[in-house]
């Protein structure tokens, strides 16, 4: 790699994260891809309730996106919005109990096709699961939100016994709590009564623990710091149970104590070890107290039983890994800077793009694919949505760290069986990937997701990245199975008319806004182009791994239907009526932009495709990728001008917070990671272009260096100033 053009830390750390008031979204979060803990301005989880979620009184009911509301067109402020605090994993997940059983089967619908009635789990119709719901729609509404991502419990600032268990926020003064993005380290400072107290908190970088160290004279006080298990912040429907959680504590000393957790038929270990001592404090709850101004505290999770004899890392351990971890985060892939920019926007998208890397890091960077709240707090129950993996992902590989994909395609091996089963019980071949699912790999019922068919391409636009990246003959050979089941089900799944193959109603494109016409939508634009080109690419990769040319694929992936065309020679969202609504996501745009040149889509007609959406689209209906999208189009394009525009285009649900999270719908979403994993990717797009020659506009200097893979069609490696 070059010699680097971009001082690294100093980039980094000019955006650390500052909190200098207790606000409902004001928390940071440490973790590493598989768990994580949020943390409020205490640098702990002490104030829950002013950070809980509370439903928006504007929603209002109608068709919305995947199930959810309409919203009444307003400018959201950040006071809307509440991020929790919350202790979650990728591993923990629990089932609740219903008042009568529920079978799979009340959620089906099936549709007529060419091939014959196909079924799908669509019976589903409702917002939350404590909504209330007709009869009909209860089987839908729990497979839909079942399982759920388990909330771990909770590291709490604690006064000493006697004294009220519950602080008031009003009592700290002079708060700051900083993270330090080099060292993924977040350090709270205030007083309480007159005294100092520093708070340090990080999370290990390949253990399941946290870590934390608490200075003050209130130690000598009594104050300490409690490991608490919360209820869980369920969100129970009528027709299910309440839950039923335990707790088992055992003491192995003074300073170490395990628990074994239980919610449901599911159940958890945790271990927390103190440089002081620990004492029980109620049937839910221990606390760590020192005879001295320091404590430290380490607190480990595991699915497991460990035995007594496996020890929990040390504080001192936990942060030296830490800083390990993240400094060569940091210091390797691509590194961009708008440093020297005369545009007054630059800082803040620098800030946007430095602060999405260590979000996604801890969010999105798991052994099973993401949910679109990550491990902040759960949306949808936890659950994660495949067609928004390409979201949170992608960008690891274009910046240089598609290692932190890699975690993930174990799942997709392992999910290979579910899928194929989906597929099978359809009457197809090969593998279908879900919308929405969970470890199993289990269809969701949904009355929009089960039609959506932009995911299945997916497994083979990562792992091309991937290979794009510099992976060898024994990485193609060790995933080409997913590429060919994926593949198998493609061709299986379009239809032949007329010489062309088309993709058939039932369906919704990755603009969701033709539900009602999902038995007659047909040939969405972006699919039509996605599909042709990841045959090609699975080709490719038979072709590379010594195997003959499939000749179906070939054929389905030549002779795809060409997108259609409105009057203005523009392209429609789909072949059929409506073929154009001009809200929610532009997805047509992303046959140009999230995929490289091809031979489905004419640039001209894409460039003027472009100008219509951002001349006459509704923008303020879009979501937080979606200006990730229009800026892809545009670079791919050469218009490096409108790409910059479209990234900071002032629009509700393209803000960004103080500790960098992008907040979409008060109540419900309080954070999106696709927007941020979309920022990453346009930005990889941008770098592309400019080393194509697509002059920068006024005002814009970007410096860049490290190695990259932008374009699927080229590996780069990139060190330059513009």
């Amino acid at each position: 790699m070059p010699a680097s053009t971009v001082d690294r830390r100093r980039l980094v750390r000019r955006h650390n994260p500052v909190l200098t008031a207790a606000h409902p979204t004001g928390v940071l979060t440490v973790g590493n891809g598989d768990v994580a803990l949020t943390v409020d301005i205490t640098g702990l989880q002490t104030f829950p309730a002013f950070h809980e979620l509370e439903p928006d009184p504007h929603r209002v009911a109608g068709t919305g996106i995947d199930g959810l509301p309409e919203q009444r067109v307003r400018v959201f402020d950040v006071d809307d919005f509440q991020i929790p605090l919350r202790t979650q994993s990728s591993w923990a997940w629990y089932r609740t109990r219903t008042t009568r059983e529920f079978d799979r089967d009340e959620t089906v619908t099936r549709y007529d096709t060419a091939r014959g009635p196909v079924p799908y789990y669509d019976r589903m119709g409702l917002q939350r699961a404590g909504d209330e719901i007709a009869e009909e729609f209860a089987a839908g509404a729990w497979f839909h939100y079942n399982p759920r991502r388990a909330h771990l419990g909770r590291l709490v600032l604690t006064p000493p016994a006697g004294a009220p268990q519950l602080i008031d926020i009003a009592a700290m003064t002079d708060p700051r709590a900083e993270l330090d993005l080099w060292s993924g380290r977040v350090r709270a400072e205030y007083s309480i009564g007159g005294e100092a107290v520093t708070v340090t908190t990080v999370a290990h970088p390949e253990q399941d623990a946290f870590a934390v160290k608490l200075e003050s004279p209130l130690l000598l006080s009594g104050w300490g710091i409690a490991w608490t298990f919360d209820t869980q912040p369920d969100d129970l429907a009528p027709f299910e149970l309440p839950l039923a959680e335990s707790t088992t504590w055992t003491r192995l000393d003074p300073a170490r104590w395990t628990a074994r957790r239980r919610v449901e038929t599911m159940s958890y270990g945790v271990e927390i070890s103190t440089s002081g001592e620990l004492g029980r404090q109620g049937e839910h709850s221990v606390v760590a107290t020192a005879a001295a101004e320091s404590l430290e505290v380490v607190v480990s999770l595991h699915a497991e039983d460990r035995g007594a004899e496996h020890l929990p890392p040390s504080y001192g351990q936990v942060v030296r890994a830490a800083e390990a971890w993240w400094e060569d985060h940091w210091s390797n892939g691509i590194a961009v800077s708008f440093a020297g920019s005369d545009d007054e926007r630059a800082g803040e998208l620098e800030r946007r793009v430095v602060l999405s890397q260590y979000l996604t890091a801890v969010n999105s960077a798991g052994s099973t694919p993401p949910a679109e709240t990550g491990l902040t707090y759960n949306t949808w129950t936890g659950k994660f949505h495949l067609e928004m993996h390409w979201w949170h992902a992608a960008h690891f590989a274009l910046w240089g760290r598609g290692h932190l994909i890699e975690r993930s395609l174990d799942w997709y091996h392992g999910a290979l069986d579910a899928a194929r089963a989906t597929a099978s019980w359809q009457g197809y071949r090969g593998v279908r990937w879900p919308k929405q699912t969970d470890p199993s790999a289990a269809e969701s019922p949904s009355n929009i997701g089960v039609f959506l068919v932009w995911q299945q391409p997916h497994i083979i636009h990562l792992l091309e990245l991937l290979r794009q990246e510099g992976r060898g003959m024994e990485f193609l050979r060790a995933h080409y199975p997913l590429v060919q089941e994926t593949a198998e089900f493609m061709v299986d799944f379009v239809e032949e008319q007329d010489g062309a193959f088309v993709l058939p109603p039932p369906i919704i494109p990755a603009q969701e806004s033709y539900l009602a016409d999902r038995r007659t939508n047909a040939n969405p634009t972006f699919e039509l182009a996605y599909w042709s080109w990841a045959l090609d690419v699975a080709n490719e990769w038979r072709s590379l791994l010594g195997l003959e040319v499939r000749e179906e694929w070939e054929r389905v992936a030549r002779n795809m239907a060409k997108p259609a065309v409105l009057d203005d020679g523009t392209y429609a969202a789909l072949s059929t009526p409506p073929h154009l609504i001009r809200k929610d996501h532009p997805s047509m745009l992303m046959a140009l932009g999230w995929l490289p040149p091809n031979d489905t889509v004419d640039a001209d007609a894409m460039r003027a495709t472009l100008d219509a959406v951002w001349a006459r689209w509704d923008l303020q209906s879009s979501w937080g990728w979606d200006y990730p999208v229009m800026a892809m189009t545009a670079a791919r394009l050469g218009d490096l001008s409108l790409a910059f525009d479209a990234l900071l285009l002032p629009s509700p649900k393209n803000e960004f917070l103080p500790n960098g999270h992008n907040p979409q719908i008060p109540g419900f979403l309080s954070l999106y990671l696709p927007a941020n994993g979309g920022l990453l990717a346009a930005i990889a797009h941008i770098v592309t272009a400019i080393e194509d020659g697509a002059a920068l506009p006024d005002g814009w200097r970007v410096t860049y260096d490290g190695a990259s893979a932008p374009s699927v069609s080229e590996h780069r490696a990139a060190s330059a100033a513009v």
